[in-house]
């Protein structure tokens, strides 16, 4: 079986440039280009909308990114590391309750149907397991804690499915980019080769870089000292 990839390069500080470049991307996207942010708003409720995207991306992605490399970026005791893991997921998935939320009330209050595209679907899925994924890791390793048997059957899945979920969060972002793209394409509010159409095209790619730089981190044993989830089983 071939081994993982040796890393002989500051991924984590590329990691961390390209998260904040991608939450920075996003935010200016729907400050500049769309308008703005609001939770609620009696003219425009497209500003509603635009605080989906900002969250989402930023929790499942940005945010859970940094959790997943939580066991080799933080110093610290184990348990301080699986606290700082458990608390950024976290955030992450109430940013994503959030979010969806946002979604939910603009579909009421623009009389659109829910649950209509793949990146709907993708994205319902993604909230999901990603919140019991964070479930069954907070009991199982950290309170109230299962067997150190059954902690060590469990790890490997866990690791497993944070990966994928972390992937999914990835697709899930970038169909949903394309989906708005192709949206406002054929209302004609934006050009294909408008300034905007071609930030959110660059904003796509960013994401998917990030993900295979976030992954590449987790699975290679020469990034950073310490092995991702080596041990915290225990």
């Amino acid at each position: 079986m071939a081994a993982a990839p040796g890393v002989r390069f500051p991924v984590f500080g590329l990691v961390r440039l390209l998260g904040l470049a991608s939450a920075t991307a996003i935010i200016v996207w729907a400050v500049h280009f769309r308008g703005g942010m609001a939770f609620s708003s009696e003219t425009d409720k497209l500003l509603i909308f635009n605080v989906h995207p900002v969250l989402m991306l930023i929790g499942l992605v940005v945010l859970n990114g940094e959790a997943l490399l939580a066991y080799k970026t933080v110093p610290g005791t184990k348990k301080l590391k699986k606290l700082v893991h458990l608390a950024l997921q976290f955030l992450a998935m109430l940013l994503s309750l959030i979010g969806l939320w946002t979604v939910w009330k603009f579909h009421n209050e623009r009389e659109i149907d829910h649950l209509y595209t793949l990146h709907s679907w993708l994205g319902l899925s993604c909230i999901i397991f990603f919140s019991l994924q964070w479930a069954t890791g907070f009991y199982t390793f950290w309170y109230p804690g299962g067997s150190r048997s059954g902690r060590a059957s469990l790890l490997p899945w866990h690791v497993f499915f944070g990966l994928f979920l972390y992937v999914l969060a990835i697709a899930t972002s970038v169909s949903g980019l394309l989906e708005k793209s192709i949206f406002m394409q054929s209302t004609k509010m934006i050009g294909r080769f408008s300034t905007e159409a071609l930030f959110m095209n660059s904003l796509g790619m960013l994401l998917l870089l990030l993900g295979a730089l976030v992954i590449l981190a987790v699975v290679s044993p020469g990034a950073g000292k310490i092995d991702t989830y080596r041990g915290s089983s225990e």
